[in-house]
C-alpha cells in the first residue's frame, strides 16, 4: 500500500498535531508518512504578522506542495487557515475542538489582567492586542513571535510579564501549569477555528481516500460550527492581520449559535452580535451582513489603511 504523505509545519505543536492525525489514519488502515515543510510565517520572525501580510503565512508553502502532488494531505491549526482557499484545494475534515479559550500565561502567579498595576503582555495577534486595549487600557503589549517553546523562552528571559496564547496549544504541549487565567469566551471571543485541527487536500485526491480520511478525522458538530465561523470570516475577508473574532457552538436544541464581530486596531470600536440557526453558511453570512451594515465596513477600511 502506498503511504499517504501528510504535510505539516515543523514546530513541536505542529508535529504533535500531525502525529495525532497519523494515529487516526493508521487506525483506519492507512500507512502515513509525515513530511515537514517550512512556511513564511515560520521563517520570518523579526516582523509582526500584520507587517508580513495577512494571507497564507502558515499555509502557502504547504498548499503549493498539495497542488503539485508532492504530498496528499496537510494538517493545519484551523485558526491559521485563510478564509478563501486556493482553487483546486478543499477541506475534508475538522477534528473535535479543544477548549477554544485564550489563556494568560506567566511564571508569576500574581499576574492578572484585572490588576491595577501596568503589566507587559507578549502577543503577535492583532485581535488580542485590540481586545486588551478595549477591556484593559492600562496594559502594554509587545510583539512576541515564534513557536511555543521560543515564546516561553522569551518570557523566561523577561521580554514580557505574561503572554496570551490559545489554550489548545498550551494543553497539547503540556504547559498548563503556567496558566494564570482562563479568559472568558464572551469577552475574549477567539479567532475563527481556534482549537480544531483541519485536514486539507487537493480536490483531485481519490474520493475513496478522502472518505477514509474524513471518517477517521472529522467531528460533525465541530465541522458545522467551523463552517459557520469560516463563512463569516470569508465575507469579511479576514486574515491574520484583521482583528475579527467568532465562536460557534451548538445549543441544547442542536441549533448553531454564533457569536462574532470585529474590533478596531485601537480597541475603541467593537461590533459584535449573536445569531442562532440551523444552516451554518446562512448564519455565518447573516452575521457578516449585520457587522458590515452596522459600521464594520468602515472599521475594515480603517484597519486595512493602517496595517
Amino acid at each position: 500500500m502506498k503511504a499517504v504523505k501528510l504535510g505539516t509545519r515543523g514546530s513541536k505543536l505542529a508535529l504533535w498535531q500531525a502525529h495525532e492525525v497519523k494515529n487516526r489514519l493508521t487506525k483506519a488502515g492507512l500507512q502515513v508518512e509525515i513530511v515537514i515543510i517550512d512556511t513564511k510565517g515560520d521563517k520570518i520572525l523579526d516582523k509582526s504578522l500584520s507587517k508580513i501580510g495577512s494571507k497564507g503565512l502558515f499555509t502557502e508553502e504547504l498548499e503549493e506542495q498539495l497542488l503539485s502532488g508532492k504530498i496528499d494531505i496537510v494538517q493545519h491549526s484551523a485558526k491559521d487557515l485563510q478564509a478563501q482557499l486556493p482553487i483546486g484545494l478543499e477541506l475534508i475534515a475538522f477534528t473535535e475542538r479543544e477548549k477554544p479559550n485564550d489563556v494568560l500565561i506567566s511564571f508569576d502567579k500574581s499576574v492578572s489582567l484585572k490588576s491595577k498595576k501596568t503589566i507587559l503582555i507578549g502577543t503577535s495577534s492583532t485581535r488580542r492586542v485590540a481586545m486588551l486595549k478595549h477591556y484593559f487600557p492600562n496594559i502594554i503589549t509587545t510583539d512576541m513571535r515564534g513557536n511555543l517553546q521560543t515564546r516561553f523562552r522569551k518570557l523566561e528571559e523577561g521580554h514580557a510579564d505574561a503572554m496570551i496564547l490559545a489554550y489548545a496549544g498550551v494543553q497539547r504541549m503540556g504547559y498548563e501549569e503556567n496558566i494564570v487565567e482562563m479568559l472568558d469566551l464572551e469577552t475574549f471571543t477567539p479567532a475563527v477555528g481556534q482549537g480544531s485541527i483541519a485536514i486539507e487536500c487537493a480536490s483531485s485526491l481519490a474520493e475513496d481516500l478522502k472518505k477514509t480520511i474524513r471518517n477517521a478525522c472529522n467531528h460533525t458538530e465541530t465541522e458545522a460550527c467551523l463552517i459557520a465561523e469560516r463563512t463569516f470570516l470569508k465575507k469579511l475577508q479576514g486574515g491574520c492581520s484583521i482583528p475579527v473574532f467568532a465562536l460557534a457552538t451548538l445549543n441544547s436544541a442542536n441549533q448553531i449559535v454564533i457569536n462574532g464581530g470585529i474590533i478596531s486596531l485601537n480597541g475603541k470600536e467593537m461590533l459584535k452580535k449573536s445569531i442562532t440557526g440551523t444552516d451554518p453558511e446562512m448564519i455565518g453570512n447573516e452575521l457578516a451582513d449585520y457587522i458590515l451594515t452596522h459600521g464594520g465596513d468602515k472599521i475594515l477600511v480603517e484597519i486595512k489603511q493602517n496595517i
